[in-house]
């Protein structure tokens, strides 16, 4: 069946033109003009993706992200921005929030559709087995999980996908551009200060773990037991 995508959007004519594009583009799609429509959805079915507007008339748009991302029901669905703020601080909070990834109004739909494409995508290279350990951290490929000492860890799909990379090749250094086109592809036209943001969110969550993550000084990361 295919996936679904949400979105929450204070336009009608926003959501008519996403609708028509992502089913298209083979989704099916969910459309809400207000929070307490899109929780209520949220509370009996769980989408695919999340595309969530910021500047919203009714609630921040980042209150959302936060709960959705404090819920244990709904923490791993993947969530993309859309934002018509041009200010940096903006979206480097919604990335600490754990959103995965930002579209900027006005978007181009054509952009959006292959921002879904990658962030729904599943990893890629690296390893070809179903599951890589690395340290205490074990990374199931096929159920999507990780675990750090037997303990399961609730990580976004942005997060889950730079693990697997950085642990498909212990030890070698991974540049900011090379993570971002492993996530993104072409499509990478994401701020500097992404990749940071998202390495951050991950040693927070890995506790002890998160010492196998080493920051390579002017070059990038890298996993090393």
């Amino acid at each position: 069946m295919a996936p679904v995508i949400a979105a929450l959007d204070d336009e009608a004519d926003i959501l008519e033109l996403l609708k028509v594009n992502l089913q298209k583009a083979g989704y099916r799609f969910e459309g809400f003009q207000d929070a307490d429509g899109l929780f209520r959805y949220l509370s009996r079915e769980r989408p695919s993706l999340i595309l969530l507007d910021l500047m919203l008339p009714d609630t921040d748009g980042l209150e959302v992200c936060r709960q959705i991302r404090r819920s244990d029901n709904l923490a791993g669905i993947p969530i993309i921005m859309l934002t018509a703020k041009g200010d940096e601080s903006d979206k480097v909070v919604g990335l600490e929030l754990g959103a995965d990834d930002y579209v900027t109004k006005p978007f181009s739909v054509k952009e959006l559709v292959a921002r879904v494409h990658a962030v729904l995508r599943r990893p890629g290279g690296g390893e070809s087995g179903p599951r890589i350990a690395a340290g205490t951290l074990v990374i199931d490929l096929e159920k999507f999980e990780v675990t750090a000492g037997g303990a399961k860890i609730d990580l976004t799909a942005t997060e889950f996908k730079i693990l697997q990379l950085l642990a498909s090749r212990k030890g070698r250094v991974f540049s900011r551009d090379q993570i971002l086109d492993f996530l993104w592809g072409s499509e990478k036209a994401v701020i500097d200060r992404t990749i940071d943001v998202h390495i951050r969110n991950l040693r927070e969550k890995l506790g002890e773990a998160a010492s196998l993550i080493k920051n390579i000084r002017g070059v990038g990361y890298k996993l090393e037991e």
